[in-house]
């Protein structure tokens, strides 16, 4: 029997712990391991509140910034309970509660500071706590994203943690743009701050274009015994060169990632999607779930400068209740240049598909928070065009009957790693009118399960766009029989976690499932 650590910035599998895809992988992989009869403990920061409903395991001291610090280590409870999984939260002091989904800190001044700070602390002491064995004696401790590449950095150039090579490490790249970077020295966030006892050789860990900087995803994708991209389109895209906006690929690191390609320590794996012990909505709640989600924002401190656009968005939401559209396309995703960049760069590719809706009756619902500029340019479109409501705020209730609901669901990402909401649409027989590119290519077979658009620059992207949703509505309007086929088939597919948790066990952990 194996036993694994996962360390992560996100799990859904514990409460109030997600901001996006990577909390659902580390959500249901664990659970897929612990249900093979091997045993899991997954990691997180506290982010000063997480603690709260949990119980002390032990105190971690560590040598940080030159000093000793003690963190503490909870144990907490799960959203489900599972035989051979423990969930875990670090807490202290400086690892507070960000302005991102309640985890990340948006430092436009320093990218990365707080953040920066706060996971290396969290690295230093989930390091100590392996090395303590305070998880047992681990056979595989599975990494997820820049916040956590640390401890591999530790375990390679810190002689107080060279215990750890002893153990497989694998590297889970959920989104290679987010990358952590930051100086090597002379800043408060830096190498040389956190750990002042090293001597850094700079050729080591540098960033290839920023040279004073290391570069934190690289980090993982150079020290990891295997490294793993969540969609083998996506491991394809990064090893090529980015030319923003019309393809985004490697972002600097496609040398490190042919690099570890040729090493035979790079793989593609599809994420999958849970089939089981889902939330399902109420077929025809959508309405009233939107209201009483408005009537909450409305009582949240938070939300008084979006307070008139929650009115109007109710305003809306109660004329539809009287007059009910034909058809109802969706989108639900973080508002950030990767989801809808095309949007902001051309706002008459929306206003178009809003014309188009408008001739059918139809109406497009995009729920969502995130980057101020997106957030304003969806506020301003909605208050010119009665057909696009928009809901700028988190609702599961809402999330729940868009994806039961809707008739179509739109994914314009620049670029996606795998994409879970695909998964999700289809799961619920809802056909998805994508961008050809990474995970989505992987998941939606054009005209068989959904459809795609694509285009060698954004400028085509943009025109193959508005032609594609426009054939997607003549074949929902004219042709009824050949809708009801891509819907069941849609339905039909399966991405199942089981199916990759397989290949996890063959290509990154190397031991028999």
């Amino acid at each position: 029997m194996a036993n694994f650590l996962f360390v992560c910035a996100e799990n859904d599998g514990i409460p109030n712990c997600k901001a996006g895809g990577m909390g659902d992988v580390v959500r249901d992989v664990p659970r897929v391991i612990a249900e093979k009869g091997d045993t899991v403990h997954v990691v997180t920061p506290s982010y000063s509140r997480l603690h709260k409903n949990g119980s002390v395991i032990s105190e971690i001291k560590i040598n940080y910034r030159g000093k000793t610090t003690i963190l503490e280590l909870y144990r907490v409870p799960p959203k489900k309970e599972f035989e051979g999984l423990t969930h875990y939260v670090i807490h202290h002091d400086d690892i507070e509660s960000g302005n991102i989904a309640d985890i990340y800190f948006n430092d436009e001044d320093q990218p990365f500071f707080t953040d920066s700070c706060m996971f290396s602390l969290f690295c230093t002491a989930v390091s100590q706590a392996i090395k303590d064995e305070v998880f047992g004696i681990l056979d595989i401790v599975h990494l997820h994203d820049w916040h956590t590449s640390l401890i591999l950095f530790l375990r390679s150039y810190h002689p107080d943690f060279g215990r750890l090579k002893n153990i497989t490490m694998v590297y889970s790249i959920h989104n290679l743009a987010i990358q952590g970077i930051r100086p090597l020295r002379d800043n408060y966030a830096s190498i040389q701050a956190f750990y002042p006892e090293l001597e850094l050789v700079d050729a080591d860990i540098q960033d290839h274009r920023y040279l004073d900087c290391i570069n934190l995803m690289s980090v993982g994708i150079r020290l990891a015994d295997a490294v793993h991209t969540v969609s083998p389109s996506y491991m394809e895209d990064i090893q090529k060169p980015s030319d923003f906006p019309n393809f985004v690929g490697g972002e600097g690191l496609e040398r490190d990632l042919i690099e570890a390609n040729g090493q035979g320590r790079l793989f593609g794996i599809l994420n999958g999607c849970n089939y089981k012990n889902i939330n399902k909505a109420k077929r025809g709640a959508f309405y009233s779930n939107a209201v009483q989600a408005i009537f909450k924002w409305l009582q949240k401190p938070d939300k008084e400068y979006k307070y008139e656009f929650l009115i109007h968005t109710g305003e809306k939401i109660a004329d539809l209740m009287k007059d009910k559209p034909n058809f109802v396309c969706a989108s639900v995703a973080r508002l950030t240049e990767q989801k809808f960049y095309i949007f902001k760069q051309n706002p008459q590719i929306l206003i178009e598909i809003l014309d188009l809706l408008k001739e059918r009756n139809g109406i497009y619902v995009v729920l969502g928070t995130g980057a101020p500029e997106y957030e304003e340019l969806l506020r301003n479109i909605s208050r010119e065009h009665k057909n696009l409501v928009f809901f700028n705020g988190q609702s599961e209730e809402v999330i729940d009957s868009i994806y039961t609901e809707s008739d179509l669901y739109l994914m314009p990402s620049l670029f996606e790693p795998c994409g879970i909401s695909q998964m999700l649409a289809m799961r619920n027989g809802q056909p998805c009118l994508v961008h050809a590119t990474g995970g989505l290519i992987d998941t939606v077979e054009d005209q068989e399960t959904g459809f795609h658009f694509k285009g060698n620059n954004l400028e085509e992207k943009g025109v193959d766009f508005i032609n594609s949703f426009t054939k997607v509505l003549d074949l929902f309007f004219n042709d009824p029989k050949q809708w009801k086929s891509v819907k069941k088939s849609a339905k039909k597919q399966r991405f199942t976690w089981s199916k990759s948790v397989e290949e996890y066990y063959k290509s990154l952990y190397l031991i028999d499932s």
